[in-house]
């Protein structure tokens, strides 16, 4: 019930396999920024793209969030990698229910070096 609960619960879920669990965190025309350098649109494609990813078993470990930006119905969430490189993203919409999904995910930002 608050925007910071998607990314644990994207661990939790990803972790147990469960690529339906994962869509579910998604609105129904959500953009993923994956794989590197494409997008992945829409709900059902995202839940097949991470069906693909998660039967290889990769193991995810919760990141501590960045403070959450809030303005209205829509909400940035943000996490900093634990190796240092970039960030990850995530613009989250408030749902009719009170709950939150995915509009836009950003899973990997890399600054570029000069």
């Amino acid at each position: 019930m608050r925007p910071e609960d998607i990314t644990r619960l994207f661990v939790e879920r990803s972790n147990a396999g469960d690529a339906d669990g994962v869509a579910a965190l998604y609105e129904e025309g959500a953009v993923l920024a994956y794989p590197p350098g494409g997008q992945t649109v829409g709900r059902e494609a995202i839940r097949k793209l991470w069906a693909s990813v998660l039967e290889h078993g990769p193991k995810f470990e919760l990141e501590t969030p960045l403070p959450t930006l809030i303005s209205g119905e829509l909400a940035l969430t943000s996490t900093p990698p634990k190796d240092g490189a970039g960030a990850r993203a995530q613009v989250v919409r408030k749902q009719a229910d009170g709950s939150w999904l995915r509009v836009l995910d950003l899973p990997e930002f890399v600054t570029p070096k000069e």
